[in-house]
């Protein structure tokens, strides 16, 4: 064997590790011109963006308002639409179906051809587009049925959702309110962020003799710095030099890091579960001084939103702490499920893997649950002061005696929540994006100078997106509390003198109810 000579090794070694350190360095110079870019345009756009920010809140506001006029017309010209996709689907599949009478090789089944991997395969056989005809005909006849059979809890789901947005309307100032919440869940990052930078680098520094492994028999062993060039190492490597290598250590303290930092992030998950938790039972708490109050709006409180955060922090804090619990300790079983399931992903053990996604899709299902048991748990709490548990034990079978109602009022509102989204991020990006690229002429020369145009457009549309989605979370607690108190109203009140009805005048309209009191006067 030819022996390679031991100088151009070294040689070899110094060219690549030459590159290697010439590449590291202009990738970070690049880096470094690339953000420098970046806070050029920033520096340049920011009162642009501010004022795309605040079109986006004034349209927030403006489909808000428009929602208690327009809510009706904008569901049933969605289930209109859907009817009219759904038919002209079938139509479709028929003339395919038609299309395909005679050619060669249609009239294949789907069992014969059997799983093909080239899906467009199956679009020239008439039974495919037979199924096809088939399903889409089923889901019309459904879709029909249902409307038939539920228009009426259709007609209450509009009706609850034009009377949240009077309710936000005497209680403008809810939609502020979001803002608090974004200050204390600030706080809680900041001490999660503190605690973990802090147990990051409680290690002790651990510095190694660097120099040639072969000639030097010491490299990579433990030194100290203070005391390395009088140690016996250094006269057995002269060319060697001790370095920080990285932080570590062998203490139980050190050893127990990992628990530390798995703790840190539960107390997160808990404070910021509080937060939110704080600020539902805030909103309900006004939201709910609304819909019971008899004679809207003079007998609300002079400010619903203050009475109620006060309320929330001086009776409720143990029920929201604890509601909060529950929720980190599955947040926290999912986080470790999702460390070990990245431990597990080099071991090839089929059993283990399809266990691990059984788990991980149990405690999602799961989180996803106790959030919907404690929203309308703490919408109780706010209603009648009860405890967490008795509150979510009420909420729910409250809930699934109207399972129905539910069901069609979540559909509803989660389709004007999505167009309402769509409408404003869609309609401010695109404003943003003619404007930053210079594309309006009125004002063209007003745009300015940019080195990447998509930095302030992209900025826009995610802070569209927050802030819309601020303005609809607190639009969608004003739904979700009144249709509690709806359900409430309907099961407890008769319409006597003794137990008037609550609810608005087009809801009783509705429902076919009256106040004996308010009709004999």
């Amino acid at each position: 064997m030819l022996e390679v000579p031991r100088t151009l090794s070294t040689t070899s070694s110094s060219a690549c590790l030459a590159s290697r350190t010439t590449r590291k360095a202009n990738g970070v110079l690049e880096a470094r011109q690339l953000a420098m870019r970046i806070f050029e345009d920033y520096t340049v756009s920011w009162y642009w963006i501010v004022i795309g920010l605040v079109i986006a809140m004034m349209m927030s506001l403006l489909f808000i308002v428009l929602l208690r006029f327009l809510a009706g017309i904008m569901v049933w010209v969605m289930i209109v639409m859907v009817i009219l996709v759904l038919g002209y689907g079938i139509f479709h599949c028929y003339m395919e179906y038609a299309r395909l009478r005679g050619e060669a090789g249609s009239e294949i089944s789907l069992v014969d051809l059997g799983f093909q991997t080239d899906l467009r395969v199956y679009l020239h056989l008439r039974q495919t587009w037979m199924a096809f005809m088939i399903i889409l005909s089923i889901l019309e006849v459904i879709i029909i049925l249902l409307l038939i059979f539920l228009r009426k809890r259709i007609l209450i789901a509009i009706a609850l959702i034009k009377e949240a947005s009077r309710a936000v309307g005497y209680v403008m100032c809810s939609m502020l309110y979001p803002l608090v919440t974004f200050f204390l869940l600030c706080l809680c990052i900041a001490y999660w962020a503190s605690t973990a930078v802090f147990l990051s680098t409680s290690n002790e520094a651990i510095y190694k003799i660097f120099g040639d492994i072969t000639t030097c028999p010491v490299t990579g062993k433990t030194c100290n710095p203070e005391t390395f060039s009088s140690s016996n190492e250094s006269r057995l490597c002269p060319g060697a030099h001790c370095q920080f290598a990285f932080y570590g250590g062998e203490s139980a303290y050190h050893r127990a890091l990992l628990g530390l930092q798995i703790f840190n992030a539960f107390m997160f998950f808990w404070l910021s579960n509080f937060v939110l938790a704080l600020g539902q039972v805030t909103l309900a708490g006004a939201f709910a001084s609304y819909y019971w109050a008899l004679h809207k709006p003079d007998d609300l409180p002079a400010f619903p939103l203050f009475s109620s955060f006060s309320r929330a922090l001086r009776y409720h804090t143990g029920s929201l702490a604890f509601g909060a619990l529950i929720l980190a300790i599955v947040q926290i079983i999912r986080v470790m499920l999702e460390y070990l399931d990245q431990r597990l992903k080099a071991a090839d053990n089929k059993f283990a893997k399809f266990l691990m996604t059984c788990l991980k899709c149990c405690f999602w299902c799961l989180e996803k649950f106790i959030r919907f048991l404690n929203r309308n748990a703490y919408i109780m709490i706010a209603i009648y002061g009860t405890n967490f548990c008795t509150s979510a034990k009420n909420a729910f079978f409250l809930l699934m005696r109207n399972i129905i109602r539910v069901a069609v009022l979540d559909k509803v509102t989660d389709f004007l929540f999505l167009l309402g989204k769509l409408l404003i991020v869609g309609s401010v990006g695109i404003l943003a994006f003619f404007f930053f690229t210079h594309r309006i002429r009125i004002i063209q020369d007003t745009a300015p100078p940019l080195n990447y145009y998509w930095v302030p457009i992209l900025t826009v549309i995610i802070g569209s997106y927050l802030i819309a989605h601020g303005f609809f979370s607190v639009y969608g607690m004003c739904v979700d509390t009144l249709f509690l108190c709806f359900l409430e109203d309907l099961e407890r009140n008769d319409g006597s003198a003794e137990r008037p009805y609550f609810m608005s005048s087009n809801l009783k309209k509705l429902l076919n109810k009256t106040n004996k009191k308010l009709a004999e006067s």
